[in-house]
């Protein structure tokens, strides 16, 4: 269902993203993948991949000029086409807001909203022309939580939340399907420093239901499903998966 598709994902570098361009690529699609890292540029080495099905694109998705240069260099690659945009890059800061800086604040809501935004109108431009896509954003247990020492994060997944169903829609009737998912606490090196601190790991752990933590593999399933024919008529969704968390 995925076989030949044409995928477009940000931040597939490492973690949740690299995750995803990995189970994506054994699904038969062809990835063009932005990421800030210079790490981008070993994903087919990294995965097993042949050349011709990865393009790496290094671009600063806080940065517009940057971003519409990499959304147009993966247009290319991909010869010409999208079909799935899922836009996977993010930033978080933990940092009490009384110390927390607005040059952090605007980089992380340029990241973690705006791009989304802007990638999101791109590929729907194309998307619309063909009568069909999926754009999968990534939402977060903090769409609906408020966290701690996480005011630009969570207020940057909240408004995810938002722009998923606002975009869903408007676009729904052009055979665009917009989701988001909602991981909860991952095992990426997103929260390496929350896994560090020994009071607020345990915290964490005796609040999921599941007793663990979640891997990147986790999620990975569930794009898969929002990227195939099995979710044409899922659209406006955010499905946790989060172990239980949210379910508490």
């Amino acid at each position: 269902m995925i076989k030949g598709k044409k995928v477009l994902v940000t931040g597939g570098a490492q973690g949740l993203g690299l995750a995803l361009v990995r189970s994506f690529y054994r699904a038969g699609a062809e990835i063009a993948v932005i990421d800030i890292r210079d790490q981008v540029f070993q994903l087919s080495q990294s995965i097993g991949a042949e050349d011709d099905k990865i393009h790496p694109i290094k671009g600063d998705l806080s940065v517009m000029e940057s971003l519409r240069h990499s959304f147009n260099k993966a247009i290319e690659e991909l010869g010409g086409h999208i079909d799935i945009l899922i836009n996977c890059a993010g930033l978080i800061q933990r940092e009490s807001a009384f110390h927390f800086s607005m040059e952090s604040w605007n980089r992380i809501l340029d990241v973690n909203v705006t791009a989304v935004f802007e990638l999101s109108r791109l590929a729907a431009v194309k998307m619309k022309k063909q009568r069909s896509g999926k754009i999968i954003n990534f939402a977060s247990i903090l769409s609906v939580i408020g966290g701690y020492h996480a005011a630009a994060y969570s207020t940057s997944k909240g408004a995810i939340k938002q722009l998923t169903k606002s975009l869903s829609n408007e676009w729904a009737e052009y055979g665009i399907q917009v989701n988001a998912i909602a991981p909860g606490y991952m095992l990426t090196t997103m929260n390496t420093d929350l896994m560090k601190d020994s009071v607020r790991s345990t915290q964490v752990a005796e609040r999921i239901p599941a007793k663990r933590w979640g891997t990147p593999e986790d999620v990975a399933g569930v794009a898969l499903f929002l990227a195939s024919p099995a979710s044409n008529y899922v659209t406006g969704t955010i499905i946790p998966v989060d172990g239980g968390v949210l379910g508490r």
